[in-house]
């Protein structure tokens, strides 16, 4: 009876732990986002991206020993670093935190001397492929900053820390000096063979601010979009079908001969690229994505008549080489008709992502997951990434806000000559404040959502920040 007892306390015990661990998240799934720039479709709901995700998560995760995970790649017995970041993404943004940081120590694991992970893995342990895939690390940096907005950095990961070095092994391995071109891998490529569906201007936006960096890392992401046109003119390509591989002038590259096709069609590596610059126009608003994503969804809806004839393969000119319809392809292109300033189209192919059924293919379904999660309003850019990692770590000056939580009228105390600005989720600043000579003010946020706000407070070169959360 007292074993059972005591069993019964540790089980207690272990759930009062799981659900502490649970309630500590800042921002729950669903997060059903309003990026506030392009379309949404009508019929989203985020119940299909989180049955997506749990097809995911029962098909390809794999508890590994000492609390590690991996994605199980096509041939099931191998990882490949591309899978751990897709899964670092969908896990911090459904807020899986044991998965999460299971995924990251694993990824951890199995780096090379450069920092970045050996792009294959023989299941749970064993380099099979060495050396960094680069979309792999751009992939894991961002969930970094996301984990950091999502649990904060003062656990057993500090993923602020941890982001920043990867970012840093980023810029020193895998972007080419001198020239802002981002290489497809730690050892390999740069201007004379690069990958568009690695271009992650968003992204690239976030490392700025996150690092302090923002002139270098805005040069990658425009660069990103140089070499995109430069490819499509040189190649008369039709709508937006980059070719898998080119060189930084956009002709194709001598370099890609053992790539299908030697790299000069729209197929599974270019299929992705709709995806990862529609992000930069819902995030952002860049004119530059919105004008690619609607050639890109203008090709579908006008081209090709609709979603329902994509293919999984086009020559640059458009015409169709490929012969399976499938979620890489329709997913991509849906998430550039965000920007397609056609919403029957939008909501058109959206349905028709969400009926696709690929429970078994470790592609396919991954990236319908991940495109259901922008599509629903659930990969969204954290507040945090808008701001400076220094706003995170200055505190040599004191901040008093009280009562926090509060139902909308905070009392705040700070130096002299202070600028207050508070943000929502979205990055967006809703309140803006000189103090001057005064040193205790009110901040009210009564007529604001319930939610999660986070406060900059700047004193000359100095800088605070402070999460608010206004119930």
């Amino acid at each position: 009876m007292k074993k059972f007892l005591k069993l019964k306390r540790i089980f207690a015990l272990t759930i009062a732990i799981l659900c502490s661990s649970v309630s500590a998240q800042t921002r729950p799934f669903p997060a059903n986002i309003d990026y506030g720039n392009g379309l949404t479709a009508s019929g989203k709901s985020s119940v299909d991206a989180e049955n997506s995700y749990n097809i995911w998560k029962t098909n390809f995760v794999e508890a590994c020993t000492n609390g590690r995970f991996r994605v199980k790649f096509d041939n099931s017995s191998e990882t490949v670093s591309e899978g751990i970041a897709y899964g670092m993404l969908l896990t911090v943004y459904k807020a899986d935190k044991v998965t999460f940081d299971g995924l990251w120590q694993y990824y951890k694991d199995n780096r090379n001397g450069n920092g970045v992970m050996n792009w294959k893995i023989n299941g749970c342990s064993g380099v099979n492929g060495q050396n960094g895939a680069t979309d792999a690390e751009v992939d894991a940096a961002m969930a970094l900053i996301v984990a950091d907005y999502q649990w904060g950095s003062s656990g057993v990961i500090n993923y602020r820390l941890d982001a920043e070095n990867l970012i840093n092994a980023i810029k020193t391995h895998e972007v080419e000096a001198g020239t802002y071109v981002l290489k497809p891998g730690d050892m390999f490529g740069g201007s004379q063979l690069t990958n568009a569906s690695y271009f992650a201007p968003a992204y690239f936006r976030v490392f700025g601010t996150f690092t302090n960096d923002t002139a270098y890392w805005n040069n990658v992401a425009s660069q990103c979009y140089t070499i995109i046109n430069a490819n499509l003119t040189a190649n008369n390509a039709a709508g937006g079908l980059v070719s898998d591989w080119c060189q930084a002038s956009g002709a194709y590259s001598s370099q890609s001969g053992g790539y299908v096709n030697q790299g000069q069609t729209y197929k599974y590596d270019a299929a992705r690229t709709p995806w990862r610059i529609a992000v930069d126009y819902l995030w952002y608003g860049n004119n530059s994505a919105k004008v690619y994503a609607k050639k890109c969804s203008d090709f579908v809806r006008v081209d090709l008549n609709g979603t329902a004839n994509i293919k999984d393969g086009y020559n640059q000119n458009g015409s169709v080489i490929g012969q399976w319809h499938n979620a890489t392809f329709v997913g991509a292109f849906a998430c550039a008709a965000t920007a397609g300033e056609n919403q029957p189209h939008l909501d058109a192919s959206y349905v028709d992502l969400n009926s696709l059924n690929e429970p078994n293919s470790y592609f396919n379904h991954t990236l319908k997951t991940m495109y259901l999660f922008l599509l629903t309003g659930n990969f969204y850019l954290p507040p945090t990434g808008t701001l400076s990692n220094d706003s995170f770590q200055n505190e040599d000056f004191n901040v008093s806000l009280y009562p926090n939580p509060s139902k909308g009228i905070f009392t705040l105390t700070v130096p002299s000559s202070s600028k207050i600005e508070v943000v929502n989720v979205q990055g967006k600043i809703v309140l803006e404040k000189e103090m001057n000579d005064v040193l205790t003010t009110s901040i009210d946020l009564s007529s604001k959502a319930a939610g999660i706000y986070y406060m900059k407070v700047i004193n000359n070169d100095r800088t605070v920040f402070r999460k608010i959360v206004l119930e």
